[in-house]
């Protein structure tokens, strides 16, 4: 899962050019976020439950992409769910497998089921008339 600081915690945006060794030259786009808020991913096991509460749930937007394979260079939580994945292994059949291939430079994970997502909110009424 991705999340992503709301728009109101970016500062600007900047372009950076990288030079390689080719000579080639390549842009990439540098952001720079208030208060030590930055992009960042976990890696969520089947049968998982994540709770958002304060920062989380009101400065970060969050999503899953709908691809096969994902990337997890970077994911936060990296070690402990691969540590997980090993160790209970036996407790998931063939279409809840998770299959982490790739090199170190590039990690990514395959997921060969239906994932099944389900979200509650506390929306506190805003409108008398409302319901």
């Amino acid at each position: 899962m991705d999340f992503t600081p709301h728009a109101r915690l970016k500062l600007d945006s900047q372009e950076v050019i990288d030079k390689e060794s080719d000579g080639e030259t390549i842009e990439t786009g540098k952001e720079k976020w208030l208060d030590d808020h930055h992009p960042f991913s976990i890696i969520l096991m089947p049968r998982s439950l994540l709770i958002f509460k304060d920062k989380a749930y009101s400065d970060y937007l969050h999503g899953i992409k709908d691809c096969a394979v994902h990337g997890y260079d970077g994911a936060v939580n990296e070690i402990e769910a691969l540590k997980h994945n090993e160790s209970d292994r036996h407790l998931f059949g063939s279409e809840d497998m998770v299959e982490t291939i790739g090199k170190e430079e590039y990690k990514n994970i395959s997921r060969t089921s239906n994932r099944i997502s389900l979200t509650c909110r506390l929306v506190p009424k805003v409108h008398k008339n409302l319901f």
